[in-house]
């Protein structure tokens, strides 16, 4: 029964934008940089076009640059990844509806040398802490993305408070997670990373995965759709087509196919959010 509302829905919101005119049948996605990193958006969104007839131009950004954009009107919908950001976004009254599409998670990776000996740990906290202490290199995106806020709330939880003006050992770079990730094995540091983007990463030099399987790293993906009645003028109608076949099973199975030699990058989540 879910499946077919989610056929009927398409079907009803295709009907409703079939009257606009071609230059409509496009919109602007503002994404977290990791979906887009990770080669998810280039592998789902042609399945989307070829079905709807729809474009989706992406700008790959922080979650905080993405929200910002839209706030200014210049994005018609949101896929992101910062629960506060995103909660504020909404109480602002941005946004109409907000709904999880997908669920990975965040790691630490690091030198394979270990100076700060977590390798294999699963606890980011107490990795955090013996970073710090042996200050051994870590690069922050600092760019206020999803990440960067789940690094710094890692931080908070560890009583840390690292300043790159005062601490060399770390380096904000102010840069998206394939550019953090280049810095890290330029630099043998360690740094945090969702896991789409680190399995699709291959200038990986001596980096491995060190810190894994903390419930504190769960990394959710939420799709937004704007709300109306502030943002009248984005193309709302195709947007929440894509919102909603994101939702649906073929958007969900979609999503959930997308392997990097083998390994599964996004878990599909519309029907049980972590």
């Amino acid at each position: 029964m879910i499946k077919f509302r989610n056929i009927l829905a398409l079907v009803a919101a295709l009907t409703a934008i079939n009257a606009s005119s071609a230059a409509d049948q496009s919109i602007v996605l503002a994404s977290t940089t990791s979906v887009e990193a990770s080669g998810l958006l280039a592998n789902i969104l042609p399945q989307f076009t070829a079905r709807t007839g729809i474009t989706v131009n992406v700008v790959a950004q922080g979650t905080g640059k993405a929200l910002d954009t839209a706030r200014r009107g210049d994005a018609d919908l949101l896929l992101v990844h910062d629960p506060d950001a995103e909660r504020q976004f909404m109480e602002e009254g941005h946004g109409s509806t907000r709904r999880q599409i997908a669920w990975n998670d965040f790691i630490i990776v690091g030198p394979s040398a270990d100076p700060a000996h977590v390798k294999g740990g699963s606890d980011s906290v107490a990795a955090l802490k013996a970073i710090a202490s042996a200050q051994a290199a870590f690069v922050s995106r600092g760019d206020k993305s999803g990440t960067n806020a789940a690094e710094l709330r890692l931080w908070k939880t560890a009583g840390q408070t690292p300043d790159a003006l005062k601490d060399k050992w770390y380096r904000d770079i102010g840069g998206g997670m394939g550019q953090a990730l280049n810095a890290a094995s330029a630099m043998d540091a360690y740094t945090l990373s969702d896991r789409g983007t680190w399995l699709s990463f291959k200038n990986r030099g001596s980096l491995i995965v060190a810190i894994e399987g903390d419930p504190r790293l769960l990394n959710r993906y939420d799709v937004i759709e704007l709300n109306p009645e502030k943002h009248a003028g984005a193309k709302l109608a195709a947007a929440k087509v894509f919102a909603d076949w994101l939702v649906s099973s073929e958007g969900q199975q979609a999503i959930g196919a997308f392997e990097v030699n083998g390994q599964k990058l996004f878990n599909p989540s519309a029907g049980s959010p972590k």
